[in-house]
């Protein structure tokens, strides 16, 4: 029998990496099918009869889907080694099977809710911006947001060249020299929240996800993490 699946989907189901990661291992010719490596991307397998393996490891696909929320610390870095030696999200997850990747990322110096994840197919879902799902961050900045600042957020700033999407703007209290915003945005553009606010002249000093979509972060401790339910994996799958 013979049922062909394009690679880079199926290593994203193996929870090697999201699709966009797995793209990347492809054009890097760490995948071999049969013995042979193939870096074309678009290139199918036959997942009955094909053998993939990624740096010489054969490749299965998952059975179970399993995610797990971690609220990320200020100072650790969204990957699996740091060429700088710096602290990373596993240093804090002690979970070695199924092998997990996070979907999508908090900087360095950000913090708060990170899912991670062995079904690449979800974490594309979750994480390209064409499904447009939404992340909640509180944010301080320094000095206040006068009403025409916050209009802008919420209207589209200019970041890298190109004009944010509309997002939701709150003001939540302005303390001592510090404004504090609940920000809302349905983009997953590289540190986005921290431009937005240089775009209208105010440095960020504080950043902390609290939800993606309706799933809260809640009192889930910093460095802490904890498997996700039936009812809220069933959530993401809709969303």
């Amino acid at each position: 029998m013979a049922r062909l699946e394009r690679l880079n989907k199926y290593l994203a189901q193996s929870g090697i990496a999201s699709r966009r990661g797995a793209d990347q291992i492809i054009v890097d010719g760490r995948v071999k099918v049969n013995g042979k490596v193939v870096s074309e991307l678009g290139a199918k397998v036959n997942i009955y009869n094909d053998t993939i393996m990624v740096d010489d490891i054969v490749c299965k696909q998952n059975k179970k889907c399993v995610v797990i929320m971690f609220n990320k610390p200020k100072g650790c870095v969204t990957t699996t080694s740091d060429e700088k030696g710096r602290k990373t999200i596993f240093d804090y997850i002690d979970i070695t099977s199924p092998r997990l990747f996070p979907i999508g990322r908090l900087d360095y110096d950000s913090e708060g809710l990170l899912l991670l994840t062995n079904d690449g197919d979800l974490a594309n879902r979750i994480s390209h911006p064409s499904f447009e799902i939404t992340k909640t961050y509180l944010v301080k900045v320094k000095g206040e947001m006068p009403e025409h600042k916050l209009a802008q957020l919420r209207k589209g700033v200019m970041v890298d060249g190109s004009l944010t999407k509309r997002s939701k703007v709150k003001l939540l209290e302005y303390k001592d020299g510090i404004s504090r915003l609940e920000v809302t945005i349905s983009e997953g553009r590289n540190r986005q929240v921290r431009k937005m606010f240089e775009a209208v002249e105010r440095e960020v000093i504080f950043l902390k996800r609290v939800a993606v979509g309706d799933l809260r972060l809640g009192g889930l401790s910093r460095g802490g993490y904890r498997y996700l339910n039936e009812f809220e994996l069933e959530y993401l799958k809709t969303l």
